[in-house]
């Protein structure tokens, strides 16, 4: 399971950092989930190697425009390249119309169909692979954090249920071990039904911009990573006397000390923090403010950097 950041800065790009965009990759390293799509999302997947036709689904965590302007465009694209398979979209109702709206006016035609849900009636969503829950946050207008857990991770066959049950070894085994439906005796008997997961479910939150990260104790305690917003540091807070519904770096370190969070991944960075730490205020200032309140394993998400969560929940960078 894969984490690949595709806009990490605050409000309007930079150089080197575009709007809101993280991609959720499953463990075979082709499915994959997006979260937010501010504008520009679909320049910076030419830069990955993520194909739309592979996208399962999309979560948009709130209405702001630097984390849904992408959208349009993205689903223009998709259906460019040919994909025909439905498209979930779960996003907030007040988006519903505005895409409809900019698809009908644009004549946009796209061959897949496209399911849109409203996240404020969410309660989980789930396919074969994923279960996404949402955590409700705190910002200028409604905002949802999205818990990505996953189904029956690396699966094998259930050996002792299938010897108690008197189905014989060999073919009918090797059928079921493929998540296949087959016929014994009469009898129906379903892959999903004979397979356990090997190992523990991976579990990683993706927030939408929150200012109040203690919303997230109940969620965090089982999860693996955290991606959250610290779109300032406590020193501009203090001296501009704003957040304007946002996290400093200080707030989340603190909460996930506390939590006990393994992997915290920072991103959702101000446009003022300088890539160049020579100048400031700088990138730099995010990694030393937090690293003053959190113990755990801290990463300043990059655009386009791709990050892997091992089997034991541990978070590198991947190659």
């Amino acid at each position: 399971m894969d984490l690949l950041f595709l806009g990490t800065s605050a409000g309007v790009p930079t150089k080197v950092r575009n709007v809101s965009a993280t991609a959720v990759i499953e463990a075979t390293g082709s499915h994959w989930y997006l979260v937010d799509c501010g504008e520009g999302t679909q320049h910076q997947l030419l830069h990955t190697p993520l194909s739309i036709r592979d996208l399962r689904a999309i979560f948009i965590t709130h209405v702001h425009g630097d984390h849904c302007f992408g959208l349009p465009g993205l689903l223009a694209s998709a259906g460019m390249s040919g994909r025909t398979q439905p498209l979930e979209l779960i996003l907030p109702r007040a988006l519903h119309e505005w895409l409809r709206q900019g698809l009908r006016a644009s004549d946009t035609y796209l061959p897949f169909e496209l399911r849109l849900q409203a996240v404020e009636a969410l309660t989980e969503w789930r396919n074969d692979a994923m279960h996404v829950a949402t955590v409700q946050l705190s910002h200028r207008v409604p905002s949802v954090g999205f818990v990505f857990t996953e189904l029956n991770p690396e699966p094998r066959l259930d050996t002792p249920r299938l010897e108690a049950e008197g189905i014989p070894r060999g073919p009918l085994w090797g059928e079921l071990a493929k998540g296949l439906t087959v016929e014994h005796e009469g009898r129906l008997l379903h892959g999903r039904d004979y397979l356990r997961p090997s190992r523990p479910p991976r579990r990683v939150i993706v927030c939408g911009d929150n200012d109040n990260p203690e919303l997230l104790a109940d969620a965090a305690q089982d999860a693996d990573v955290l991606v959250h917003e610290a779109t300032f540091t406590q020193a501009v807070v203090e001296r501009t006397g704003v957040t304007f519904g946002h996290s400093t770096a200080a707030a989340v370190a603190r909460f996930a000390e506390a939590a006990g969070v393994r992997n915290l991944v920072l991103t959702h960075f101000s446009a003022r923090y300088q890539h160049d730490p020579r100048r400031s205020p700088s990138i730099v200032d995010m990694r030393e403010e937090a690293l003053a309140h959190y113990s755990g394993h801290l990463t300043l998400a990059q655009d386009l950097q791709r990050y892997h969560i091992g089997r034991d929940g541990s978070l590198e960078p991947s190659e």
